[in-house]
Order: C-alpha cells, then sequence, then structure tokens
C-alpha cells in the first residue's frame, strides 16, 4: 500500500499552521510543521518530505533564502504562500525554484489542487525520463496528437489541424513544459532556438490563434491558459510516445 505523501509546512503564524496542517490531514497528506528556517532545516535533516509549503515572510531567514536552499540543495518541491501579490515577487519566488506561488488569503482547496498538481507532474516527468528526447515522435494530450515528425496537429477523429511554423514551435513549447508557468521572455528562449526568431509583439496573439485552433471555447480556455500577470500555462496530462 503507497505510503501518504509527506509535506512540511513552515509558517510563523499559529492560525494559519495548525488549521492548514488539519486540513491537509483530511486530504491523506501526511503533515509536519515548523515556524521558522531553523526548525525547517532540523526537520528536513532528519526526515523525509515530498513537499515543503514555505511562508515568504519569516522571521529569521526569509522563505525565499529557504526555498533557494532547498531548490538548490534537496530538489523537493516547494509551494510558496505569501500576502504579497505583486507580479514581480512572484515571478522571483518562481525563478528561485518554487514550483507554484500561493497568495494569502486562499482557498485550502485551490492549494489541494495546487499540491496534487505538482506530484502529477511529478509522476509524468518521471515517466517521460525513461524516453531519451530524440526518441520521441509524438506527445499526446487531451483529445490531441501532435506529430513532430511531420509537424502536424491531429485530432482523435482524425482530423488535421493546420499550424504555421510559429504556432508548431510554440505548441511543442507548451507540451514539452506542460503544466509550468512560463512568462512571455521564457516562452521567447524556449521557442528561438531555431533558426526563425520570434518576437515578443507576437506572443499574444500566436497563443490567441493556437487557442482558436485548440479550445472549444477559446473565450474560456481549458488547455491553453493565461497565468494573470505571470505569462501563460498549459493545464494538460502529457504523453510522450517514443518513435
Amino acid at each position: 500500500m503507497q505510503s501518504p505523501a509527506r509535506i512540511l509546512v513552515v509558517d510563523d503564524h499559529e492560525d494559519i499552521r495548525a488549521p492548514l496542517a488539519a486540513f491537509l490531514g483530511r486530504y491523506g497528506l501526511e503533515v509536519s510543521t515548523a515556524v521558522d528556517g531553523r526548525q525547517m532545516h532540523a526537520l528536513l535533516a532528519r526526515e523525509h518530505f515530498d513537499l515543503v509549503l514555505l511562508d515568504v515572510m519569516l522571521p529569521g531567514e526569509d522563505g525565499l533564502s529557504l526555498c533557494r536552499h532547498v531548490h538548490e540543495h534537496l530538489g523537493i518541491p516547494v509551494i510558496l504562500l505569501t500576502a504579497m501579490a505583486d507580479p514581480a515577487d512572484r515571478i522571483a519566488g518562481l525563478e528561485l525554484g518554487a514550483d507554484d506561488y500561493v497568495v494569502k488569503p486562499f482557498d485550502p482547496r485551490e492549494l489541494v489542487a495546487r499540491i496534487r498538481g505538482i506530484f502529477r507532474r511529478m509522476k509524468l516527468s518521471q515517466r517521460q525520463s525513461r524516453v531519451l528526447p530524440e526518441q520521441i515522435s509524438r506527445y499526446a494530450f487531451g483529445n490531441w496528437l501532435l506529430d513532430l515528425a511531420r509537424r502536424e496537429l491531429r485530432g482523435n477523429d482524425g482530423q488535421i489541424v493546420e499550424l504555421s511554423a510559429t504556432e508548431f514551435r510554440l505548441l511543442r513549447t507548451f507540451v514539452e513544459n506542460a503544466n509550468t508557468v512560463l512568462s512571455r521572455e521564457k516562452l521567447l528562449d524556449l521557442m528561438n532556438r531555431g533558426d526563425a526568431p520570434v518576437f515578443d509583439r507576437s506572443v499574444d496573439s500566436q497563443v490567441s490563434r493556437l487557442r482558436k485552433k485548440l479550445e472549444d471555447d477559446a473565450r474560456h480556455p481549458r488547455l491553453l491558459r493565461t497565468a494573470w500577470g505571470d505569462g501563460y500555462l498549459f493545464s494538460a496530462s502529457v504523453e510522450a510516445v517514443p518513435s
């Protein structure tokens, strides 16, 4: 029988730390708590955890510094919790290695969904790591199949959707980085590995065109979602299909 995922909640506010631990426990998660970086380091040194929920504003060593340590030395997923809603703060946390960023006050059910999303991505990454990148010929997601060799997008009904060269590169970038928030700058960096440059001003319009081809309702997208202030998120379970 699979053991429950172990979560470490690091927050100096008892009125947040204790209720959150109790709530997560109701979802089958095993939770430990720490009030600051010192306690966090002590627990991580003697116990295994699958994910850390880390408050940014902590006494002593702050959450961003702690996040960098966990990312660089332990490789454990981190979700940052903060009362700061400034997009620049969120981007700073993500660049330091955080896997997600939740602004207080938050709905605990949303936090559970984000935790589960990270675990799903980890399992998918583990499966895909068994396949060498050069062996991948297609990506399957939702009702679609992206054929890399043919540069085609095909629906489950067999219908082929025409993609421009830029749309193909954009979609490939999204499926290869599924369930990860990508800023416009990061998208450009990933897409510009080919010979034809993509300009910043075209990213939003290309995403809009791609939505019209992928989504049942482009005004309410389910796959290619906007992460307001941060960029875009391709929300899908993607399976890499080897040659």
